[in-house]
């Protein structure tokens, strides 16, 4: 039987007054497994509303409580992971190995802000001037709304919920209608938690809860992640109206790989970076630099019998290394994207669009790809594929494959492979990328850094999580004090400090 989610506002289930419903899909059999309602102006205002209401107390809540409420839901989450990795399976497609990863990186920001007492604290300088003192403190914004994809139904809702709330704001999650399960189960638990009713709230829709949401007065600020073309409008609508923003948009993650690098560590690098979770990561690896034709033909030598091997399979399985794409339409828009390559010339080596799954003949299954002597010029090169495609691309020298990261259009993260430690730190600092990992494939930051891209990758002046987080869900406030037993003469003149 199909069942049929909720919102969750106040601390409560709510249907709604839409009656539009969407269909949530199980990418592993092809078949709908539940009804998403899709909110009405009328639903998102009830979601602001309890979100607005719960502020007040919520912001004057003590630090040290926030920091106890988020260190209890921690608790819980670790507890649930089992839980929410089988839900992000179920809904997304990403096999449960994959699935636990994913959760666990969110749960390392909710255990990250834990310690907001000491992220949030201002400066004092004592004695700026005669008895006068001089210190600054972070408030929090109010109504914070976070629109998060379907990539990672549980790690980015909580990259957003986790550091808001923290900061003393309320939020209302706006997930992807495509896999919305898990979002309203971290909702749950925060309530769980000992989270004021309120404080955390998950509305499901589609465009027409979004535009509301970009532009109510009562939101503060919104965080975004999903494609470049949507994160530019978001940026653009919602700044246009008064609010804070930070917009991730697409990748295209480059690998650039030197003559001296280990090749079999490469490939061992290159298969999980670019076909784990199907390639639905803004992070995979895509492009593989090669410098030199011999590492290009050694390399193809090593990934060719891999790809083909790609052990896929039903996403609630265990031991597999790749399931479903998230929909039937994605699965179709890769499957165009590897056609193009083709047209455009590049050498397909091994396809996987004849990839069937006996028994799951109906899921959504792509095996891998991999193309070989694909150009810069090239469409199929200059946009995001987002499934399970690697490209290489041949160069001649360092300085080449260093141009190309650089130029490409997007700027999210980039690694490279070598033992030459100037040419890992020249590499490093030199590429127009927002993240770069050397001899690590997917340079994802850890909850104490930040996450966040370069260029058409992201719109916004602040990253996510990290002490980047704690800055964009509060703004300062700078006090200047006078503590003195002297009378204040009259003075016209700008104040000055002696």
């Amino acid at each position: 039987m199909t069942k049929t989610y909720t919102h969750f506002i106040n601390g409560e289930h709510f249907t709604g007054s839409s009656n539009r419903f969407g269909d949530v899909y199980n990418p592993t059999l092809g078949k709908v497994s539940a009804q998403v309602p899709f909110a009405n102006q009328d639903d998102v205002d009830k979601a602001l509303a309890a979100a607005e209401a719960a502020f007040p107390a919520w912001a004057a809540t003590s630090v040290l409580q926030r920091s106890r409420i988020m260190a209890r839901y921690t608790q819980l989450l670790y507890e649930h992971q089992p839980e929410l990795a089988e839900l992000v399976s179920s809904e997304h497609g990403k096999v449960f190995e994959d699935a636990m990863g994913s959760v666990l990186r969110g749960i390392e920001v909710a255990e990250f802000a834990s310690g907001i007492p000491q992220l949030q604290k201002g400066e004092f300088s004592d004695g700026v001037s005669g008895g006068i003192d001089l210190y600054s403190m972070r408030k929090p914004l109010g109504v914070c709304v976070g629109i998060t994809p379907f990539n990672f139904p549980a790690m980015i809702p909580l990259w957003m919920a986790c550091m808001a709330i923290a900061c003393g704001n309320t939020v209302v999650i706006k997930p992807s209608e495509k896999d919305p399960g898990c979002p309203l189960r971290l909702a749950e638990l925060f309530v769980e938690a000992g989270g004021p009713k309120g404080v955390f709230n998950v509305i499901n829709g589609d465009k027409e809860a979004v535009d509301v949401l970009l532009t109510d007065e009562r939101v503060k600020a919104v965080s975004f992640v999903g494609s470049t073309p949507i994160a530019k409008e978001v940026y653009k609508t919602a700044t246009a109206h008064g609010k804070r923003c930070q917009a991730m948009g697409g990748a295209k993650n480059h690998m650039l790989i030197l003559p001296d690098a280990d090749l079999e560590d490469v490939a061992n690098a290159l298969m999980g970076a670019a076909y784990g979770s199907a390639g639905e990561r803004c992070m995979a690896i895509s492009v593989g630099v090669c410098v030199g034709d011999e590492v290009a033909d050694k390399l193809v030598e090593l990934l060719k019998p891999r790809v083909k091997a790609l052990k896929i399979g039903p996403s609630h399985e265990r031991g597999l290394e790749m399931g479903p794409l998230v929909t039937r339409e994605h699965r179709e828009k890769v499957m165009n994207y590897i056609q193009m390559g083709v047209e455009e010339g590049a050498d397909l080596v091994v396809d996987g669009r004849n990839f069937t799954l006996p028994g799951y003949e109906n899921g959504f299954f792509l095996g891998g790809s991999l193309f070989d002597n694909v150009k810069p010029h090239m469409r199929s090169y200059q946009e995001e594929i987002f499934g399970p495609v690697l490209q290489l691309v041949r160069v001649k020298t360092f300085e080449e494959g260093l141009a190309l990261a650089t130029e490409h259009p997007y700027g999210n993260g980039t690694s490279i492979f070598t033992r030459n430690g100037a040419a890992a730190r020249t590499y490093a600092d030199k590429v127009e990328v927002g993240m770069v990992g050397i001899n690590v494939p997917i340079p994802v930051p850890l909850a104490f850094y930040s996450f966040g891209g370069w260029k058409q990758s992201a719109f916004g002046d602040h990253n996510q999580y990290g002490q980047e987080a704690v800055r964009f869900y509060t703004k300062v406030k700078t006090v200047t004090a006078r503590w003195s037993e002297k009378t204040l003469a009259t003075d016209f003149s700008i104040p000055t400090l002696k």
